[in-house]
């Protein structure tokens, strides 16, 4: 009988394990204050920077992925020149390197709000006291529009950049920018995801290409909040990925669904004591190759949005899909 018990709990334990998660890699120092992360490497010392939301973007640097990280200030401590409601409390960092200077796309909104802008400022070195505020990119959204212009995220293809933006409403779309892309190269938008059910929660988009594809991960479900009222089981933020042949549309997830039809395969849900997972990018790491990173709840510390977690983990890959 002991033999039968053993044998039933090692088979419910393979189960469980083969559609288990990892746990987030290792992180040290101030790890919370993490709220839609934003990670870059400066190629010159290889001091890691990580943006998040709230207030001016929060700077933190770490000598390491996994820490330890250290609080250094505000980017823009003023805040955004735009004139909209938030401007003082910047949200969802986007940073990238081009040439020689480092772009900080940013999002001026309140919550809940369709009174929306996408921001830009630059530096040379990324340093607290060296960004300067560009202001608007003449993407923007209000009442009239049918997508919210939060949530920004730049792809460069070949000599060509798009930026990618939305939440709920019409969840996300894509316009085409400026060879230098301080600005839009026009208004034309066209929408790149859509989740037909409910409140259409989609957001936080993050493209990457990789082996002849572009995939386009997003954040699904209801992200903050949690400590005043959690959403239904299932309901929460969860990671989801698209992919095609081309950066501008035509996105399918692992079972053929259209990405504009509620399509979306999960790579991170909920587990254990992670919770909520979202806010994620990509990051090719010289150390763990390459990694998904992002924000959760770690349900033994708490489920305020000031203590949202930066989380990471090494991707792997079947049959061009990837998974943690």
């Amino acid at each position: 009988m002991r033999f039968f018990s053993a044998l039933i709990s090692s088979v419910v334990l393979l189960a469980s394990s083969v559609n288990a998660y990892a746990n987030p890699g290792a992180c040290s120092g101030t790890c919370n204050n993490a709220h839609d992360p934003s990670l870059i490497r400066r190629s010159s010392d290889g001091t890691y920077f990580r943006f998040s939301t709230g207030g001016g973007i929060a700077i933190h640097t770490a000598p390491a992925i996994t820490g330890p990280w250290t609080y250094k200030g505000y980017a823009l401590p003023s805040g955004s020149k735009i004139n909209l409601s938030g401007n003082t409390d910047l949200w969802a960092p986007d940073v990238h390197l081009i040439g020689s200077t480092y772009y900080l796309y940013y999002a001026v909104s309140t919550f809940g709000s369709q009174s929306s802008a996408i921001g830009l400022a630059t530096s040379s070195t990324m340093d607290v006291g060296t960004w300067t505020d560009l202001g608007a990119t003449g993407v923007a959204s209000d009442s009239t529009k049918i997508y919210n212009t939060i949530d920004p995220n730049l792809i460069a293809v070949g000599s060509s950049y798009y930026l990618n933006f939305g939440s709920f409403w019409d969840d996300i779309y894509q316009v085409v920018m400026a060879s230098t892309p301080t600005l839009t190269a026009g208004t034309s938008s066209y929408n790149i995801a859509y989740n037909r059910s409910g409140t259409h929660a989609e957001e936080g988009s993050y493209m990457f290409y990789y082996s002849g594809y572009y995939y386009l991960f997003f954040s699904r479900g209801i992200c903050c909040g949690y400590d005043t009222s959690r959403p239904a089981t299932g309901a929460e933020y969860s990671i989801m990925v698209c992919r095609s042949t081309y950066a501008t549309g035509g996105f399918i997830d692992k079972s053929g669904n259209a990405c504009t039809a509620s399509g979306g395969t999960v790579v991170l849900a909920s587990h254990g004591t992670v919770y909520g997972p979202g806010g994620q990018g990509i990051y090719q790491d010289p150390t763990y190759g390459l990694v998904i990173y992002y924000h959760y709840v770690d349900t033994t510390i708490g489920y305020a949005d000031s203590q949202k977690v930066f989380g990471w983990n090494t991707i792997t890959w079947s049959s061009g899909w990837p998974s943690v």
